[in-house]
């Protein structure tokens, strides 16, 4: 049974793809002004739905690198990082 942040993962996913989906269909510019508002409204809807997913990713990652109740700070790999890391 899928847990809960696979299904968060799915949703942001697909909202993504649906909001890329509507960039591109208004790219086109195909659609009538009413057509246009109503897929700007839904991208708007999608755009803040993937963005409350990342900040609870976001919460969820800093809850995980929490230690003995402070941050623990651990930096991305860059490049930079990588030629000291062996």
């Amino acid at each position: 049974m899928p847990n809960q942040n696979d299904s968060a993962l799915n949703d942001f996913e697909e909202s993504l793809e649906q909001l890329e989906a509507i960039v591109e269909r208004m790219e086109k510019g195909e659609l009538s002004l009413e057509q246009s508002l109503e897929a700007f409204e839904q991208g708007v809807k999608l755009t803040r739905n993937c963005q409350q997913t990342l900040r609870k990713a976001e919460q969820r990652v800093n809850e995980l690198l929490e230690e003995n109740g402070e941050l623990k700070k651990v930096p991305f790999n860059s490049e930079d990082d990588q030629s000291q890391t062996v």
